[in-house]
């Protein structure tokens, strides 16, 4: 008696194991509007998610033309903080979002990333720089990001991690179509020009994430208990080791996908060669996170999780670390670490939406991602520090991303065992 009354005081405390309650659920799994949703994510995702895939291309050309007098470690915290914003943003964004559905929080995200792409043009100075694209982009990106993935939750449990990895599949062609096309018109056009055809693409995009973006539950009235994020399901150790495991996978993410073409640039290749190996990084991510989806599906989240990032250490260990100027080997490590890391945004979510009931999805992704947010403003200045201190050398930068990715791994097997026990290693999870 005791127990049930403290679960009717405590909403979030599920009253049955996540995986039941699940299966008591029932979810449409398709359907003309579940797949239209997905769609509509997507095609926020390219338009938003598409820019911080290409973090690289604008860093590359600003470390070496407005901002040239910068140290890396510097110009790093005008990205640290966009994605900083992108992801700490969901504390407020998450519970908002289960409360009121997706339609104004992706429709306000909009204006802000087009404010962002429009005023990119004019700026000047560092300050100037870090105010678009660090808080007006981090905050539009933060309000796009989280209920376009949130959203596909209320649709989708056993396709879950197929259909995220669709959606999540647009921040890669974003990603791939961005640095062409800057890299086609930096020299023809000039910056400010190159930024608002970005921002034509990005208009395209985002409308058509605003129309489709939609919630299949009824919303409910703002509340304090219902928009505050609650710390305390940190207590489930599945749920902690999770968070620890995706705050180091963000820590070394960003660093290959801000430094590739800076790294290349260093070598002495081309500028359209360093630009393009982004987009092939890209382009890789894009099947990264379309299939690892579909087999988390068939043979657990969690297992394809451990695979994947287990690939991405052994990527920058085994082909980034040695390459040099080696350009086959550049564009060998870009295809392989594309693919392998393309799970780390759309596996983690699915991850963290298995160790929850539906309705509380949005607060627990967003209380997750606001301490995983601290690792995205820290990694790229980080990483630009360790580059000064190195003399330039890359060698210290890239060993940080192989720590980074080992101490994810290791979060990860631990979410595993505590699941399965030590004697299961290959069951479903």
């Amino acid at each position: 008696m005791e127990d049930q009354e403290k679960r009717q005081s405590n909403p979030l405390q599920p009253s049955m194991s996540p995986q039941s309650s699940h299966e008591e659920e029932k979810y449409p799994e398709g359907g003309v509007r579940a797949w239209l949703c997905v769609f509509g994510s997507f095609m926020g995702l390219v338009g938003s998610l598409g820019l911080i895939n290409s973090i690289g291309t604008f860093q590359a050309y600003l470390e070496s033309h407005q901002l040239k007098e910068y140290s890396s470690g510097k110009t790093g915290w005008i990205f640290g903080l966009f994605t900083f914003l992108t992801f700490f943003g969901g504390i407020q964004v998450g519970p908002i979002f289960d409360a009121r559905g997706p339609r104004v929080l992706v429709c306000i995200g909009s204006i802000l990333v087009m404010g962002m792409m429009i005023s990119i043009g004019f700026c000047k100075t560092f300050y100037q720089f870090l105010l678009s694209i660090g808080v007006a982009g981090g905050l539009g990106t933060s309000l796009i990001f989280t209920p376009a993935l949130s959203a596909l939750g209320h649709f989708f449990f056993e396709k879950r991690g197929l259909a995220t990895g669709i959606a999540a599949g647009g921040g890669s062609i974003g990603g791939v179509i961005f640095p062409l096309v800057l890299q086609s018109l930096f020299d023809k056009v000039g910056f400010a020009w190159a930024t608002r055809v970005i921002a034509l693409i990005c208009l395209i995009s985002l409308a058509i994430g605003c129309l489709l973006i939609t919630s299949r539950l009824p919303t409910k009235p703002l509340s304090r208990e219902t928009i505050s994020p609650d710390l305390r399901i940190f207590r489930d150790p599945k749920f902690a080791l999770t968070t620890a495991s995706v705050f180091f996978i963000e820590w070394g993410l960003f660093i290959p996908i801000s430094y590739i073409s800076s790294y290349a640039l260093a070598q002495g290749l081309p500028a359209r060669i360093s630009y393009q190996l982004l987009a092939i990084l890209n382009a890789g991510s894009f099947f990264g996170r379309l299939l690892p989806g579909y087999f988390a599906d068939r043979f657990g989240r969690f297992n394809t999780l451990i695979i994947t990032v287990a690939l991405c250490l052994i990527c920058n260990c085994c082909f980034w670390l040695p390459a040099k100027d080696n350009l086959p080997l550049l564009i060998v490590y870009c295809c392989l670490f594309g693919f392998s890391s393309g799970s780390n945004i759309s596996l983690t979510p699915v991850c963290i939406g298995q160790l929850c009931k539906t309705e509380n999805y949005g607060r627990y992704y967003a209380t997750a991602y606001t301490i995983v947010s601290i690792s995205t403003l820290t990694g790229v200045p980080i990483a630009g520090e360790i580059l000064s201190r190195c003399n330039g050398d890359y060698w210290g930068l890239i060993t940080f991303t192989i720590c980074c990715y080992a101490a994810g791994l290791m979060c990860a097997v631990g979410v595993k065992i505590l699941h399965c026990g030590y004697g299961r290693p290959w069951e479903k999870f």
